[in-house]
């Protein structure tokens, strides 16, 4: 019998242990998953702050974290509700509170707050969804805290539940009905009892179980309970008392003295059902942790995937990813694990996701690395995109792995040039294509803002510093504000650079003044570029300063396409945002007239810079045909640049994964370039350890390596193309063992994935199968999944699989030790087939300058034709022996690498005769793009 507080203070206490334990697994299995509980209170009522101390010391003592937001009175309705959202968005928070009554100025609709708290947050139990489940049996969400507490300390009793009568006296939405509910479906025979309710003493004499909650002070007399049965007394009432302080004591709604004559077990207050009720909230936080952590640590996301339908022979890609509605982008996003707080949607099928994810997640083993590249292509490429987001169809619809694809964004230039789009195609595409293909989430325009407005920065600098004296110039450059004048943040950067340990702009000699504000760029030295994302040839020189008002101080300079800019391999390298900024702050974008480097930080742009690129930094969350996910972010080339998605999308898309899945992302060209640079530059700048190489091969591109005609856009095939040839075919498996060759070169193993086309016979891709696992390849596989999906992809998935699951021996081609010439001919030899390197006189001057400066100790980025492994785009096959010819050489420091040109490498394509322009239009009664592909 609750004779006293006493009993139940046990009960508290074996909870209090066993939720102390169940938070200390959870630590153990992720720092991340220690329950937090965020307390809401508005106002500052005297009551509530008692109550509110019970709850926070018995967090504290359990091990649960707690957030206490205490808001004034003044907070209104809409404050609140904002409030609350932000709350149910943290994936910091596991469990919120609202506590009540709320004590504002302002009419505040207590049951929309209680809504307003996410089910999956709400560990009070009193969101209306949550009350809906217990009413119908379901206790997938979480119990009201003192109807919990109540069914608790019955079982606690001994008695059995099941058969017994209860009554309940009371009805309120809090306690009384829930706690009805729990008692029927512990199967008890239930009886409600209201104010209308005739002759309730004799109804209450006949419950094996009676529970009060009524709010009358002792309302419930001895006489109306019968012997032996179990009271739980749920009332709290103040009740005028003179030998107290404060004039009053607490009793409940039940005659305590009296029915502790008669009751089996009759819980007291105070100290009976307060304590359960707050191990009930404490247990309800542990509980929604542990949730959160489980859904963290599911084996598979609960992924809907997109049924397809596909048809033979396929309709155009346009017509195929029209045909496909896409999931709202926030269901996927929450199938694979993310927050709303993590997610920014941009419409309904695309959003940029927090870097935040990260660091949730920082305690995560991530997912297995594969990278998909090529042989040495056709111009009309050999279906690596495709094959990507085929690869990840079947290994997330159908083989039920996690799997993510990452991709680049599609530059504009080819998709209104030759090529087109990068959405993959037939029945493995992104989805929506056009978004992808054309703007998306703008990220290509603020990297081409940000290269512009470091140009303009730079020829405005150039210009004051030709036409104004020291002094003035100075006194510009740090002018009075308000009668005081400062250095930036940015200005004392460059005053710590130049050895001048001085804060006070007015401290500073004539001599340190003029070191300060000259920069004395070299106009002959100058390495940055305007940028525009598109195919421009007329801007691959021009002359820049010809308006009068720039006085005659003009140049020749040039426009790259944006995506070759050094802004967008930062993007795509940096390991988080304060890496980002110091890469933004290194770039070199001239010399000075002592040939000295001139940084983005010396003209101050490095946080105008981050500024505008903010929103780029987050990769882009989108998806397959099939409903499953890609992360879309930065677009580099790769015969200019490294040729990789972001450093950034890949981590958090490995994160996600979990480390049973999958993610797989996409190298430029043929594995000379693209896959190299992969493994030596982005691997070795993340740290990240690869475990598969997939690489793409078509017979078509073999038989071109073979001797066949030339194979252009737009015109088309020979009949050596489209018929069987097996003699051609032979004489170009080279190219594809020498590609094996080079992934095998960095100890990965190679899947060959053999794209199938619709005149491949099975007698030349048998050949071809055969050829690459006797050149050393782990498995080859034929793919269809351009017309089936991922259903043509399952066999590539099976093997990928398989060569993931064995040991990882990855290691990088050379040493960063190694000089410039020793890295490039390491790569020539090795990846290439060349017997040496030539370089022109200027380049060896380049190389002596560089290697002063210690850019010798960087990665090399090789600037190469993707139409051969040599410099020579004409030659086919696999040559060996041959010359590579060095003609140029530049550093991308931010970037952290050297980039040595080979022969006639362009950073702006042009137009050719026919573009895919003439396709392109917008239907203007339906609004629809057409002519994308």
């Amino acid at each position: 019998m609750w004779s006293s507080g006493e009993n139940i203070d046990n009960v508290y206490r074996a909870i209090e242990d066993d939720l102390r334990q169940q938070v200390s697994e959870l630590r153990a299995k992720s720092s991340g998953a220690q329950p937090r509980l965020a307390i809401v209170q508005v106002g500052g009522r005297e009551d509530s702050n008692v109550y509110i101390r019970m709850k926070l010391r018995a967090a504290e003592n359990i091990g649960i974290l707690t957030d206490y937001i205490r808001l004034p009175r003044d907070y209104t309705q809409t404050d609140l509700l904002t409030k609350i959202t932000a709350l149910n968005e943290s994936p910091l928070v596991h469990g919120i509170i609202v506590q009540m009554p709320l004590d504002s100025k302002h009419q505040i609709d207590a049951h929309l707050i209680t809504d307003a708290v996410s089910s999956h947050k709400d560990v009070d139990g009193l969101n209306t969804e949550n009350e809906g489940r217990v009413a119908i049996g379901d206790f997938s969400g979480f119990l009201p805290c003192t109807p919990a507490g109540c069914i608790e300390l019955i079982k606690r009793t001994g008695i059995s539940i099941a058969g017994k009568r209860a009554v309940v006296l009371g009805r309120s939405r809090i306690v009384g009905t829930p706690v009805a509910e729990l008692l029927k479906w512990e199967n008890a025979t239930v009886t409600v009892c209201h104010s209308k309710t005739n002759d309730l003493s004799e109804i209450t004499k006949t419950a094996d179980i009676l529970v009060v909650a009524i709010g009358r002070p002792e309302m419930v007399r001895g006489s109306w309970i019968k012997p032996g049965a179990v009271v739980i007394d749920c009332g709290i009432n103040p009740i005028p008392d003179a030998s107290k302080r404060n004039g009053q004591r607490i009793v409940g709604d039940v005659a305590y003295a009296e029915a502790v004559q008669v009751a089996g077990h009759v819980t007291p207050v105070p100290g009976g059902v307060g304590p359960l009720t707050v191990a009930m909230l404490m247990r309800n936080t542990v509980l929604a942790a542990r949730r959160q952590l489980q859904r963290l640590l599911l084996p598979a996301w609960p992924l809907q995937v997109l049924r397809l339908n596909p048809q033979t022979p396929p309709p155009s890609d346009i017509v195929i990813a029209r045909s496909q509605k896409p999931k709202h982008i926030a269901r996927l996003a929450e199938e694979i694990g993310l927050f709303p707080s993590e997610v920014s949607q941009y419409g309904s099928t695309k959003a940029k996701i927090s870097l935040s994810v990260l660091d949730r997640l920082r305690d995560q083993r991530g997912g297995k690395y594969i990278v998909v590249a090529g042989i040495t292509p056709t111009p009309l490429g050999e279906g690596k995109s495709t094959t990507l987001l085929g690869l990840v169809q079947a290994l997330c619809a159908h083989r039920g792995r996690n799997a993510f694809a990452c991709m680049r964004q599609p530059s504009q230039g080819p998709t209104f040039g030759v090529k087109g789009g990068a959405a993959g195609g037939g029945y493995s595409q992104v989805i929506p294509m056009e978004d992808f293909n054309l703007h998306l989430t703008g990220d290509i325009h603020a990297v081409t803002a940000a290269t512009n407005l470091l140009a303009a920065q730079m020829d405005a600098r150039i210009f004051h510093e030709l036409t104004q004296k020291d002094g003035p110039l100075y006194d510009r450059l740090v002018p009075k504000v308000k009668g005081v004048r400062k250095f930036s943040a940015v200005q004392l950067r460059r005053l710590k650079r130049l050895g001048i340990d001085k804060t006070d702009p007015d401290s500073l000699t004539n001599e340190e003044r003029t070191q300060f504000a000259r920069l004395n760029i070299d106009t002959n030295k100058i390495m940055w570029r305007r940028v525009v994302d598109l195919n421009d040839r007329y801007l691959r020189k021009i002359t820049i300063g010809q308006s009068p008002t720039e006085k005659g101080f003009t140049r020749e300079t040039a426009f790259d396409i944006s995506v070759a800019s050094e802004i967008m391999a930062i993007l795509a390298l940096g390991k988080d945002v304060e890496d980002i900024k110091q890469r933004l702050a290194s770039m070199v974008v001239a010399l000075d007239t002592s040939g000295q480097p001139v940084t983005a930080d010396d003209l101050g742009m490095t946080g105008a810079l981050l500024v505008l690129l903010r929103d780029a930094l987050e990769p882009t969350l989108m998806q397959t045909l099939e409903g499953t996910p890609v992360l879309v972010h930065t677009g580099p080339f790769a015969n200019i640049a490294h040729g990789c998605s972001s450093i950034l999308a890949d981590r958090i898309a490995i994160q996600l994964a979990g480390e049973r899945g999958f993610v797989a992302t996409e190298a430029g060209f043929g594995s000379d370039i693209g896959m190299e640079k992969f493994f030596d530059i982005k691997c070795r700048a993340s740290g990240d350890t690869p475990h598969c190489v997939v690489l793409v091969a078509t017979v078509r591109a073999l038989k071109m390596h073979g001797g066949g005609p030339p194979v252009a856009p737009g015109l088309p095939l020979h009949h050596d193309y489209v018929q069987e040839n097996v003699e051609l075919l032979k004489k170009g498996l080279c190219n594809l063992g020498k590609h094996i060759s080079n992934g095998n070169a960095f100890s990965v193993p190679v899947v060959v994935a053999i794209n199938r086309h619709g005149n491949d016979t099975e007698v030349e891709l048998k050949l071809v199968k055969e050829f690459a696992e006797a050149s050393g390849a782990f498995r080859a596989v034929v793919c269809e999944h351009w017309a089936r999906g991922g259903a043509g992809a399952l066999a590539l998935a099976d093997a990928v699989i398989e060569a993931c699951a064995a040991p990882s021996h990855f290691s990088y081609l050379y040493p960063l030790s190694l000089t410039i010439q020793e890295k490039v001919l390491t790569i020539a030899k090795q990846m290439y087939g060349a017997g040496q390197v030539e370089y022109t006189d200027e380049v060896l001057e380049k190389i002596k300058v560089f290697t002063a400066m210690g850019y010798d100790k960087l990665p090399v980025c090789m600037a190469k034709t993707s139409n051969s492994l040599t410099g020579d785009p004409a030659v086919k096959g696999a040559p060996t022996g041959f010359t590579l010819r060095v003609t140029d050489m530049f550093v991308s420091a931010g970037a952290g690498f050297v980039v040595p040109v080979c022969g006639e490498i362009s950073k702006m394509p042009g137009l050719p005769t026919r573009p895919s322009i003439y396709d392109i239009d917008l239907n203007t009664r339906t609004m629809e793009i057409e002519g994308l592909f």
